[in-house]
């Protein structure tokens, strides 16, 4: 893959509202998926996560009041794939750096393991969308998830049901600078 391949790749990324549930993500394209997110760096190679994926019915229908809180997320109740991202607790040295540079690298970590995760998403076809507000503790019982653990994200999969959408973003000159801000 060039330069351009992955440009286009990472323009075509969108976060899509609306999924055909009636269509199943294949279990080795889900596999590719979470493969791009397990292969994410991390801070001090901790790989500070656990994926639970979800494509069982009735626990996909369970999963629908528990991520549409307050109206946020009602798209999720069309999605036929969950991967839920768990905090697993770092390595000493990354534990260690952070505390050093008051920063929590498992939550960076995360991010760009979502990251990495759409994207492949996309290069398979899908449509995902990141989602950080539901219920975190409905859902830690839903899934088996230890109450001890923090669930970082929740990933919507599917084949979209949304047109391509231009992005919204600033122009590189805002936001990029060279040799001072």
């Amino acid at each position: 893959m060039n330069s351009e391949d992955f440009l286009k790749l990472v323009e075509m990324r969108q976060s899509d509202r609306d999924y055909d549930r009636s269509c199943k993500v294949p279990e080795d394209a889900i596999r590719r998926i979470v493969d791009a997110g397990r292969l994410a760096p991390s801070a001090c190679n901790s790989q500070p996560w656990h994926f639970v994926v979800v494509t069982r019915n009735d626990l996909l229908e369970q999963m629908s009041p528990i991520l549409n809180q307050m109206n946020m997320n009602k798209f999720a109740s069309s999605a036929p794939c969950f991967i839920v991202m768990v905090q697993e607790a770092p390595n000493f040295t990354a534990r260690l750096g952070g505390w050093i540079k008051n920063r929590h690298f498992p939550l960076i970590d995360g991010g760009i393991a979502a990251a990495h995760i759409t994207l492949a998403a996309t290069a398979e076809g899908l449509g995902s969308c990141i989602m950080g507000w539901f219920d975190e503790k409905r859902l830690k019982k839903l899934l088996s998830i230890p109450s001890s653990k923090r669930v970082h994200l929740v990933i919507s999969l599917g084949y979209s049901k949304q047109d391509h959408r231009q992005k919204q973003r600033h122009s590189i000159d805002e936001v990029m600078s060279f040799e001072k801000y």
